[in-house]
């Protein structure tokens, strides 16, 4: 289990994801792990972010590939959570599941593989910097190398099952600024537009969207407003996110959120919406299930699959139209906390299985 000592050494270095310099050191030490698998490297430099990194291994044209994906970024700032400690049973640590035990656990199959042989080509690693925060930058890459795949697998951490992922919400933060007219509520209370009062009528508007059944949900995660209690007030705003599981659902609550936000319910106020869809739905296809089930015949092993709430970069290259499955790192739990860890056995698992299907991918060039 070499591989644990690989994980405690980027572990320990903090790689928060506007910590550009640590993040920057931690793709640097992938490189040289890659390198020495033959993979050669490109490197998309950022001036405010660490530097998006794409390892290639040789390629046979005209044939499929695979993508594996991953990023180096967490969510602590430097001196908030900074160790990596570990019992018999579980590494500690931020990143041991999320996600740089998912990076090792790919790293690792692919040392299996070239151990055991074979000529890694057309398998692709591509790790950004910046998916803790949204993939605001690296979506439109991700979305642009994407076209180069047939099949992609995530790296993030596992279901407690094992199980792999197959579907993610799709995500999307808005927010709403809102313009009234500000009045002395005394003196001349009937002369000003409460934006406040306005901002109450979207706000259950919006929330009424949600349907729990269909897996939608709006949820006005933050509002402010008002200048004081005997000020009518001129402004006010709220932050919202969408998630949903189907575009159908996607398109529905689109469309109600402008009709609220153009509709004016206090008379003398308007809106302006900004935000958007950040990551798009990535739903569970015929495709991917068919991915699946060839891989419980590749590995001989009964894979229990999950749809999840969350988001990850899976949503962005499914949504390139690339047969994606996600949840392929080790289990762990905590995951954005200072109790992040993962299990061991899980590890082995993971690597094992992963062996198994980049052997039989270069071997057949298909799933």
């Amino acid at each position: 289990m070499n591989y644990i000592n690989d994980l405690k050494k980027v572990v320990e270095i903090n790689s928060y994801t506007k910590n550009r310099d640590g993040v920057n050191i931690v793709g640097e030490i992938f490189d040289d792990w890659f390198k020495d698998l033959g993979f050669s490297i490109d490197i998309y430099k950022r001036d405010d972010i660490g530097h998006h990194r794409h390892y290639r291994s040789p390629t046979i044209q005209n044939t499929p590939k695979l993508l594996l994906l991953g990023h180096i970024d967490t969510v602590f700032p430097p001196g908030k959570f900074e160790y990596f400690i570990e019992d018999e049973a579980w590494v500690y640590g931020p990143g041991v599941c999320d996600m740089k035990g998912g990076n090792i656990v790919l790293l690792e199959a692919l040392r299996e593989v070239k151990k055991n042989g074979y000529s890694i080509h057309n398998i692709d690693v591509l790790f950004v910097s910046d998916e803790e925060t949204g993939s605001d930058d690296s979506k439109y890459l991700t979305s642009e190398l994407a076209k180069e795949y047939d099949y992609c697998f995530v790296y993030e951490a596992a279901g407690q099952n094992l199980e792999l992922v197959t579907g993610r919400k799709g995500v999307g933060t808005f927010f709403i600024d809102i313009e009234g007219k500000a009045a002395h509520a005394g003196n001349h209370y009937s002369e000003g537009h409460d934006a406040n009062l306005e901002l109450s009528y979207k706000l259950q508007a919006l929330v009424k969207l949600t349907d729990l059944e269909k897996g939608t949900t709006v949820n006005v995660g933050k509002i402010e407003g008002g200048i004081g209690a005997n000020t009518i007030s001129p402004h006010a705003t709220m932050t919202f996110e969408l998630r949903y599981k189907v575009s159908k659902e996607r398109d529905r609550v689109l469309g109600a959120i402008e009709e609220i936000v153009n509709h004016a319910y206090v008379a003398g106020t308007s809106a302006l919406l900004s935000g958007g869809i950040q990551r798009d739905v990535m739903q569970t296809s015929q495709d991917s299930l068919k991915l699946l089930e060839n891989i419980e015949k590749i590995t001989q092993e009964r894979i229990a699959s999950e749809e999840r709430g969350g988001v990850s970069d899976a949503n962005i290259v499914s949504s390139c139209g690339v047969v994606t499955l996600d949840g392929f790192g080790p289990y762990g739990d905590g995951d954005h906390t200072v109790k992040e860890r993962a299990l061991k056995s899980s590890f082995e698992s993971r690597i094992e299985m992963s062996r198994k299907l980049f052997e039989y991918f270069i071997k057949n060039l298909k799933f």
